[in-house]
């Protein structure tokens, strides 16, 4: 059930893949809170510590993904939702099956 709630926030792109995150700024510890939502509204929600002031985290949010899938930060980047907390990163050079194998089990 887990691993199918995961792949409900990936989605295939033409460049890799896109994966769908609620952003929780200004928190004691930048990690995956868990999935939450419902049928096509899932998401992965993930606490940053960085404050939501003048992109820091988005930049955060950024280089966390990047390490938690050992890519180079370059390959991972805001798809949509720059300004608000619901995002989509785009994930370059990557498979939805791929990410799905490199996240921690939730």
């Amino acid at each position: 059930m887990t691993e199918a709630r995961i792949a409900a926030a990936l989605r295939k792109h033409a460049q890799g893949c896109t994966i769908t995150v609620r952003v929780q700024p200004g928190a004691k510890k930048t990690e995956i809170l868990g999935i939450h939502g419902q049928d096509d509204q899932i998401v992965l929600k993930v606490a940053v510590q960085a404050p939501p002031v003048e992109g820091r985290a988005n930049d955060a949010l950024i280089a966390f993904f990047a390490s938690l899938l050992k890519l180079p930060k370059s390959s991972v980047t805001v798809f949509s939702g720059e300004l608000s907390r619901n995002k989509v990163l785009l994930v370059r050079g990557i498979s939805p099956a791929d990410l799905q194998e490199r996240l921690p089990h939730l």
